[in-house]
């Protein structure tokens, strides 16, 4: 941490990093009460499909600079043009460039309804197509994902819940004890990921937000646990993407906020109703250091339209930043036959 805060302070070139997502055509909108922040890239194909990429946590629209042109201008890069997308990369409601001191909070659903607005009201996409990391729209065309959690959160690991499950997470306390009963040592502490800042909007937001070494900490250790890279982060993610990730969530000092959706989902109810699925056509890239890696027939459950599951030879949590071009091919090869 020693050497990479001295980087940091020292080495680090943000006006670069700014450049290059200034590359990109960025706006704000109303909606939702608040000055939503996206990319919108029109894409350079005969008939681009709109397509709605949504970053997760402690991500931001940072994890797309390398994946986005791939997708808007696939010829670039040796695919077949008519694969091309017209992409629409928002911040998500209380992240980043979507945050400002003082705005109301969102939930999953309520970031879900926004995207929807902003696809149909705002850009005029009566149909579009999504890639969620962490919520899609009902609306969507299909969606290929890497962490099929989308407004479900857990159901699709859990799902149908019994009664003492829903008793369970419903009281945070106890969450920890009934993921225990039934999960490895490695399951439990990765399920911890939203359970740390979940049963309260966690008192670590206040040293997060008041020092820039802790915020960095914080993040890399994400990026260290999460990424497909043997312990060396750096072999995943380069050390100026990372911290032109964490440079954005200190600038706008949106930490805090970020971590609502987790703590909205520990103190909500269940957003698909039991003996429900969701039939909108799905897809899903099982990278192997994805932080949940359900079984197709559980995930089968929620989602009751797979049409296709692919194994992926290399990649985690951050897969857009990691494996831009097998992500990239991956979303090309799936929408293929629905456009």
């Amino acid at each position: 941490m020693q050497d990479l805060v001295a980087y940091w302070r020292d080495g680090f070139d943000w006006r670069t990093q700014e450049a290059a997502l200034n590359s990109f055509r960025q706006f704000k909108a109303p909606l939702g009460g608040i000055d939503l922040h996206f990319i919108h890239e029109e894409g350079k194909g005969p008939n681009p499909m709109p397509l709605l990429l949504s970053h997760g946590w402690p991500g931001s629209v940072v994890e797309f600079m390398k994946v986005l042109p791939m997708l808007t201008d696939p010829a670039r890069f040796g695919a077949d043009p008519a694969d091309a997308f017209t992409v629409v990369a928002p911040s998500l409601p209380g992240y980043g460039l979507s945050f400002a001191p003082g705005q109301k909070r969102f939930g999953v659903e309520a970031i879900t309804d926004v995207f929807a607005s902003l696809m149909t009201d705002v850009l005029a996409y009566p149909r579009f197509a999504a890639q969620a990391a962490i919520g899609a729209p009902p609306s969507r065309r299909g969606s290929p994902t890497s962490f099929p959690s989308a407004s479900s959160a857990s159901i699709s690991i859990f799902w149908p819940p019994s009664a003492a499950t829903r008793r369970c997470w419903k009281t945070p306390r106890k969450r920890r004890r009934c993921t225990s009963g039934s999960s490895s040592t490695s399951s439990r502490r990765r399920a911890g990921i939203s359970g740390s800042r979940a049963p309260s909007p966690p008192r670590s937001r206040f040293g997060l937000t008041d020092s820039p070494a802790g915020l960095a900490a914080w993040i890399v250790e994400k990026f260290r646990t999460w990424t497909d890279c043997d312990g060396n982060v750096e072999t995943a993610v380069t050390r100026d993407e990372m911290l032109t990730d964490i440079t954005l969530y200190w600038a706008t000092g949106a930490i805090g906020s970020s971590f609502w959706p987790y703590y909205h989902r520990m103190h909500s109810t269940w957003p698909i109703p039991e003996g429900a699925a969701i039939a909108t056509p799905t897809g899903y890239a099982e990278f192997p250091k994805e932080i949940l890696r359900p079984p197709r027939s559980v995930a089968e459950r929620v989602y009751a339209n797979i049409q296709r599951w692919t194994v992926m030879q290399k990649g985690g949590h951050f897969a857009a930043l990691e494996q831009p071009e097998a992500l990239a091919r991956e979303v090309r090869a799936f929408f293929r036959p629905l456009r």
